[in-house]
């Protein structure tokens, strides 16, 4: 991982841009994180939820953060929780829109990076993982693969992500979306994370989700 560490911070330079463009194109909405529709997105919001223990105050780390919707998303479905709340991403732009947006929130903090630079109880990722523009598919496995590590080393009790799975045989994709099946990242983060994981399938879309326990 070394020696690709050069590639993946051009990676992650043109994942930002990508991402501040967007943002800046379509403002604090759906489309200024590249969904396709709210209600899908939050349907996400309820797997990786899954992750967390509601019953105790925790803190959260929202990788690939946007424009914070999860804390909108926690306000309706959990409001009673007491959440230690910090979103990351890469790009600037969003980490502006939502810390504007959230500026009068208690307990919800922004950062720009590639990384958490906490250790939190829990780590959540949503379509972090799925757009991966025209990168090639080894430089973007190996992404995944830094960006999981990270999450595992960031945490205390585990971490939430999900992924596109692939289509069936025959069924025309979007060379632009990374779609992989469960085994591969669902085997990465047993063998070599050491977590225990949970595996969340057939919840109306054609994804997972992966829920990893240390």
């Amino acid at each position: 991982m070394t020696a690709l560490a050069p590639e993946l911070e051009d990676l992650r330079s043109r994942v930002a841009r990508y991402y501040s463009g967007k943002i800046e194109r379509h403002g604090p909405t759906p489309a200024g994180v590249d969904w396709p529709c709210e209600p899908t997105q939050q349907l996400r919001f309820v797997q990786l939820l899954r992750m967390c223990d509601w019953n105790a105050p925790c803190s959260l780390d929202d990788w690939g953060c946007g424009y914070g919707a999860l804390l909108g998303f926690m306000a309706v479905r959990h409001p009673a929780a007491q959440v230690d709340y910090l979103g990351i991403d890469l790009s600037p732009a969003m980490v502006r829109s939502a810390t504007a947006l959230w500026r009068r929130k208690r307990g919800a903090r922004f950062h720009v990076g590639e990384r958490s630079p906490r250790v939190a109880d829990y780590a959540v990722a949503s379509g972090l993982f799925n757009v991966r523009i025209t990168e090639p598919l080894p430089l973007w496995e190996a992404f995944v693969a830094q960006t999981l590590r990270d999450m595992a080393a960031r945490t205390r009790i585990g971490f939430a992500v999900n992924f596109l799975a692939p289509l069936p045989h025959g069924m025309p994709g979007k060379p632009e979306l990374y779609r992989v099946a469960p085994a591969q990242w669902l085997a990465f983060c047993e063998r070599e994370l050491g977590t225990r994981v949970t595996l969340l399938e057939r919840y109306g879309m054609r994804e997972f989700t992966l829920l990893a326990r240390h």
